[in-house]
């Protein structure tokens, strides 16, 4: 056990020993919260994945759903039509059915193999590639649909007389996008962005069904193992997904805070 697990012991033991004092007080079971923390590590290295896919995904969101919003706003003719149609179709199919359709039918060959990933006080993971990039993939790419939407209602929410006084000074309709309607869409979406993140972090979980060892895929190998502690596995998990989720959150409202538009109008 390493040090983090030692120091889970600890706070737990103290814990059992206070609510045990007296006869007749109610105990959590010693062996089945003995049995996670013994495990806090296999499991903890499994969020590391978690957070690894969650950030892949929002990066590859960001890349293909910012372009999609814009076109959607400034582009037209068949380019626009193809990234709505798109985006309906991603946004109309359930997750799972587009990771394993990107695990199983994916157009393109997969990279085989796997990669160990280091993590300070935690033991390696080894992460296959396939999975992974398959995960990625569709997590990325329906997030891309919904971020899309978000940059969308960013874009339109800047006033169209900013674009008119951009142009009146010169600068070219790309020009005045780029450096005036951009910047202040980009501020307008953190919000929007928030409500993203908390529904990708989730939906990592359904990398379960293509055998990604993230945290849940993880918690299954320990019900499996020990099928009395699977209440306490699972109240495990849930405090990291809500310590990840109230983390993030509280990161990104400080963001909006400091980059809000003065006077939030324009």
């Amino acid at each position: 056990m390493t040090a983090l697990g030692a120091a889970l012991g600890a706070a737990l033991g103290g814990i059992e020993t206070a609510v045990g004092v007296g006869a007749g007080a109610i105990q959590a079971p010693p062996t089945d919260w003995g049995f996670i923390v013994e495990n806090a590590d296999y499991l903890l290295a499994g969020a590391v994945v978690t957070v690894l896919l969650t950030a892949t995904s929002l990066l590859l969101g960001f890349l293909a759903g910012f372009p999609a919003g814009t076109v959607e706003v400034y582009g037209g003719g068949w380019l626009r039509r193809v990234v709505r149609t798109a985006g309906v179709l991603l946004r109309g199919t359930p997750i799972l059915v587009i990771l394993v359709f990107a695990f199983f039918a994916a157009p393109v060959p997969l990279p085989s193999g796997s990669v160990t990933v280091p993590f300070p006080g935690l033991p390696p993971v080894d992460v296959g590639l396939s999975a992974f990039t398959a995960a990625a993939l569709g997590l990325g790419l329906r997030s891309a649909a919904y971020q899309s939407q978000i940059f969308r209602g960013a874009l339109q929410s800047v006033d169209a007389g900013q674009m008119e006084a951009a142009r009146a000074v010169g600068l070219s309709k790309l020009g005045a996008i780029r450096h005036v309607v951009l910047p202040q869409a980009l501020r307008r979406s953190i919000p929007g962005f928030q409500n993203e993140f908390t529904i990708v972090l989730k939906d990592t979980s359904i990398a379960f069904a293509i055998g990604l060892a993230e945290i849940l895929t993880r918690s299954y190998d320990l019900f499996v193992q020990q099928t009395t502690a699977t209440l306490e596995v699972v109240l495990f998990i849930s405090l990291v997904y809500f310590l990840l989720t109230v983390f993030t959150n509280r990161t990104l409202d400080y963001l909006d805070r400091r980059y809000a538009i003065p006077g939030g109008k324009g």
